[in-house]
């Protein structure tokens, strides 16, 4: 059994995502060998793990990420949208997780960015991957090429993927342009085609968000080495280890 679990934003389908709390629920399954998260910058440039671009779904704050300072960040509730076993849940750092998960959880980090939306987020967080030594525990994934072409300026010892989700074009084109070696893909769109052709080429494929077992085992089918990227991975646990 090859097909990999990857817990959304931690374990998300029972704790908020992108929180402390989702992370060690996901780290208490010894199934659960990769994690995906978001990352962003604070107005003073601390990576901070978050999904949206603005702070109202997720905490009881409001505005834009990019505009607040960490010290008020970290002052919001980011769990009581979830339930009140999660009130007073905060916003991680990036450095917070990144030293939970070392030495236990491979991480797929997606730098949330668009443009010139947060200068320099590549670099804070290939710094703070660094200085953990978990370089080859990380991929970075984006759907901004140019976050990704930044990464492999700075270094490009750093593994990076591209987030694709589009009904037309070509992914496999676009990755070798981008030097990608792994392809994070909505599962809708993932085919036995494509993910033969993707698996010659040596791309690592991560399939999203797959939360139903009919979903899971059909990826499992069309070829074994397909993660799978689920906010349920009980679910993922109920399907691939029943004796």
């Amino acid at each position: 059994m090859n097909n990999i679990c990857v817990a959304h934003r931690g374990f998300s389908g029972k704790a908020p995502e992108n929180t402390m709390a989702a992370i060690r629920l996901a780290l208490a399954l010894p199934y659960v060998r990769w994690m995906e998260l978001d990352v962003q910058l604070t107005r003073d440039g601390v990576p901070v793990v978050i999904h949206d671009f603005s702070l109202d779904r997720t905490t009881n704050g409001h505005g834009k990420v990019k505009n607040m300072d960490w010290e008020l960040m970290q002052r919001l509730d980011a769990g009581s949208w979830k339930g009140r076993a999660f009130r007073g849940e905060k916003i991680p750092s990036l450095e917070e997780v990144l030293s939970l998960a070392s030495g236990r959880l491979h991480l797929n980090i997606e730098l949330k960015t668009s443009g010139n939306l947060y200068p320099g987020l590549e670099k804070a967080v290939m710094e703070l991957v660094s200085s953990k030594g978990m370089r080859d525990e990380v991929v970075l994934t984006s759907f901004d090429a140019g976050a990704l072409q930044r990464v492999k300026e700075l270094d490009s010892r750093f593994r990076t993927g591209l987030i694709f989700d589009s009904r037309l074009g070509d992914p496999t084109r676009k990755l070798q342009e981008l030097d990608c070696s792994f392809l994070s893909i909505s599962f809708a769109r993932l085919n036995p085609k494509l993910a033969k052709l993707l698996a010659e080429r040596g791309v690592k494929i991560m399939a999203w968000t797959v939360d139903k077992a009919k979903e899971m085992r059909r990826l499992a089918e069309m070829q074994s080495d397909i993660m799978i990227c689920t906010n349920r991975p009980d679910i993922w646990g109920d399907t691939f280890l029943k004796v």
